[in-house]
């Protein structure tokens, strides 16, 4: 795990706080490091203002501590589990933005009602069923993970790179701590949208159509993507 990892764990996660995604210390961000196979991740509860290289704890994919003094994120495990069945994302989010939140309390899925969602996530971001009491009493924050594994069975989790737990929060991913926040930030935005247009609904709201989409998901992530400019 190199010390580049994490530091930008450390600016990730007070890059949360920067973003106004989080208030006292509710959230968290890890990366992964698939040449060590390891995960950086926040220590519980410590403050984001005054984080260092310090604050972070590194473990391996079962939770077991390999470098650093304080206790890792509560939330761990359900990073972990995530990162155990979505091959390939290397970062990973948890905030209590509000309304993400809100529509996670609701238990509902925020529909894909423009562009600005579609540039990003590929379909309504979905929320997961509702965890049973044994699921809550017995390992908690894996069985979190599992229910999210369990509600992407038919979705690309590269191509929906956020879930919302019922009743609970946000979880968002990305090819890197600090991607995996930009996405969290982007959530945050179309979930805010999604529920003002709710609000001035008629009757009438329709969701954005399929052709459109795809056109706006593939130009950005597509296999010939054409916005930005291309790397040299």
């Amino acid at each position: 795990m190199t010390n580049e990892i994490k530091q930008r764990v450390v600016d990730a996660n007070k890059r949360l706080k920067s973003e106004g995604l989080i208030i006292s210390t509710w959230g968290n961000v890890s990366e992964y490091d698939k040449n060590s196979n390891l995960v950086a991740i926040k220590a519980s509860g410590v403050p984001y203002d005054t984080m260092t290289t310090s604050d972070i704890v590194v473990t391996d994919l079962e939770g077991h501590i390999i470098d650093g003094s304080l206790q890792p994120s509560t939330d761990l495990l359900t990073h972990l589990m995530l990162y155990k069945h979505f091959k390939g994302i290397r970062g990973i989010v948890h905030t209590h933005s509000m309304y993400a939140t809100i529509w996670g309390q609701a238990e509902k899925d925020i529909p894909i009602l423009g562009t600005t969602h579609a540039d990003y996530f590929r379909g309504d971001i979905p929320c997961t069923r509702q965890m049973t009491k044994a699921e809550i009493e017995t390992e908690y924050e894996a069985n979190t993970g599992r229910v999210i594994v369990e509600r992407f069975k038919n979705i690309d989790p590269f191509q929906m790179r956020a879930v919302l737990v019922n009743k609970h929060a946000p979880f968002v991913w990305g090819s890197d701590a600090m991607d995996a926040v930009n996405n969290a930030i982007v959530l945050e935005y179309v979930a805010k949208m999604a529920w003002c247009n709710m609000t001035m609904d008629d009757g009438n709201l329709r969701k954005i159509d399929s052709d459109m989409i795809k056109k706006h998901y593939d130009r950005k992530y597509g296999d010939d993507a054409y916005y930005g400019q291309k790397k040299k």
